[in-house]
């Protein structure tokens, strides 16, 4: 359970496993920078993770923010499972602030491409 990065030559790619909140935050922020700095796409796999806290939200939206700046790919592998499209909603967001595969962002209400 966590946070895991896995570094490909063409590619990071990072998977939330669990619940991610203010505890793991210090750690999924080194994991986010670390994949960022090296200039190639970045994924992030959701499908095992638990729940995502406003903390691990605000830090994937700055991420995706940061890579959109510096030409960075950064996207989602896959759905948003239903648990994080609830705490998402319950935060004011009308969409995952990540796009998915390079498609526009996922409906919350509906957890699919919008």
């Amino acid at each position: 359970m966590g946070i895991a990065l896995k570094q490909g030559k063409e590619s990071s790619a990072i998977r939330l496993e669990g619940v991610i909140d203010i505890a793991s935050a210090a750690e999924l922020k080194a994991v986010l920078l670390d994949a960022l700095k090296r200039g190639k796409p970045v994924t992030i796999a959701l499908d095992s993770s638990a729940g995502l806290d406003v903390t691990a939200i605000q830090l994937l939206w700055a991420a995706q923010r940061e890579a959109t700046v510096s030409g960075v790919g950064f996207t989602l592998a896959g759905p948003v499972p239903a648990r994080v499209s609830a705490t998402l909603k319950e935060a004011g967001f009308d969409s995952f602030p990540v796009p998915a595969d390079g498609d526009p962002p996922l409906a919350v209400e509906q957890g699919i491409r919008s």
